[in-house]
């Protein structure tokens, strides 16, 4: 069971004050999910990625926190409702509590690019969100996306960024300045493998 918190933020009701567990933040178009230019409007249509849920289950079976911190100007934009939202959140947490994971907490900015909020990454609004629910800050912990914006985002906050080459991953990585201290992995899948054989 899900409860809105906000206009912003929708998160499960399993979250608790205080962090005692590591933690992992995710972005969630082209990580856990398949993207798309036309946005993914529907539970229908929300798709996950090969491997990426059993990639979140291993996290959550080793002990790991797991959030998702996701722009969704599709809201804004009149492309899909609020309901629709946390229908296609709840199929995801349906297929993972099949797998043994879930994830503890969902974060978004539904703004649209023109509105200068806070939240839209690669501004922080989301991660201060994140850090009111699971205190502790963010130095060392993992954020993974496939987005400039997303490396941006958890390059200010003190995140150790991870660029998947998955969703728009490849042609990010592509992008990256010369002395990028970003790390890149294949997918999800490499990521949690990456993080559980050097914990």
């Amino acid at each position: 069971m899900h409860r809105l918190v906000g206009p912003r933020c929708l998160s499960s009701g399993r979250c608790v004050s205080t962090r005692r567990r590591p933690l992992v933040v995710l972005d969630r178009d082209g990580v856990l999910n398949e993207d798309s230019p036309e946005f993914v409007k529907s539970a229908a249509e929300w798709r996950p990625l090969p491997g990426a849920l059993e990639a979140v289950a291993r996290l959550t079976q080793a002990g790991w926190r797991v959030v998702v911190a996701t722009n969704q100007s599709g809201l804004a934009r009149g492309k899909f409702t609020y309901q629709a939202l946390h229908a296609m959140h709840q199929k995801c947490e349906h297929l993972l509590a099949a797998l043994g994971g879930r994830i503890d907490g969902w974060f978004f900015c539904p703004h649209g690019p023109g509105d200068g909020c806070a939240c839209r990454k690669p501004n922080t609004g989301l991660y201060d969100q994140i850090d009111r629910v699971f205190p502790g800050g963010f130095d060392g912990v993992p954020s993974v996306g496939d987005s400039l914006r997303d490396m941006a985002a958890a390059q200010t906050v003190g995140a150790t960024p991870v660029l998947v080459r998955t969703g728009n991953g490849r042609r990010t990585e592509a992008e990256l300045p010369a002395n990028t201290t970003v790390q890149v992995a294949d997918d999800l899948a490499a990521v949690v493998s990456h993080l559980l054989n050097n914990r």
